[in-house]
């Protein structure tokens, strides 16, 4: 059998309710919030998770064993997520199922162009939209066979992955990056904010990056939000 299809072999035997049994899912993302919602979301679903926070430890994972599913985040604190789907989709033998996510939707297009099979949209919280994702994606003879209901189920991250979130962002903030650095760490709120339905810090991260905002928003202003929340213990 294909090393490709050896996962979804035991996918086969899956029940209605774990429609991954047998898979292992590689989640490259810097978010702890993000990820913790698919972890909830994979347990839910019968799969195994590994986690990669940036580009080199995808990589290193990549080199021992191949998943049955990787799902790449577009923003990473050491390159787009973009040159790893590239890289992936042209790798032999090839993960079966390749899905990229982010907190800005416009990406879907280029991640598409770049290989990915699908595209996940954050918040990641839906049971049936993340099973539905991968189940899409499967090679056709690798889809578990027979009828499944898809569970109409939210999963709740636990709010301390949302607190390190935003005490790692404010920590980066305050250490003078340059404009670079900036970018990154504004794009790394806005999903974070997105998958905690936080609209008035997505807004100020959305603000710091937006080129043609005259005068630039002052870091500070975003920071403080941030520092707010963290001090009330909440997302907002």
């Amino acid at each position: 059998m294909d090393k490709d299809l050896t996962a979804f072999a035991a996918g086969r035997m899956a029940t209605a309710s774990r429609p991954l049994l047998g898979l292992t899912v590689l989640v490259v993302e810097d978010s702890r919030f993000a990820c913790e919602a698919m972890r909830l979301l994979c347990l839910r679903s019968g799969a195994r998770i590994r986690r990669a926070d940036c580009l080199r430890s995808a990589q290193r994972h990549l080199s021992t064993y191949r998943p049955g599913v990787l799902i790449v985040d577009l923003g990473l604190p050491d390159g787009s997520g973009l040159d790893l789907i590239r890289d992936v989709a042209a790798m032999t033998p090839r993960v079966p199922v390749l899905l990229a996510t982010s907190g800005d939707p416009s990406g879907e297009a280029a991640a598409l162009a770049a290989g990915a099979d699908g595209f996940l949209p954050k918040p990641i919280e839906s049971l049936a939209a993340f099973q539905q994702a991968i189940l899409q994606s499967m090679p056709e003879n690798g889809a578990p066979m027979g009828l499944r209901a898809l569970a109409d189920d939210r999963v709740t991250p636990d709010p301390l992955a949302l607190q390190d979130d935003l005490a790692h962002a404010t920590e980066k903030l305050a250490e003078s990056p340059d404009a670079g650095d900036i970018d990154y760490i504004a794009r790394f709120v806005v999903g974070v904010a997105r998958s905690s339905h936080d609209p008035a810090l997505e807004k100020a991260a959305l603000a710091l990056r937006d080129t043609s905002s005259m005068p630039k928003p002052d870091v500070a202003h975003l920071s403080g939000m941030m520092q707010e929340r963290l001090a009330a213990g909440q997302p907002f």
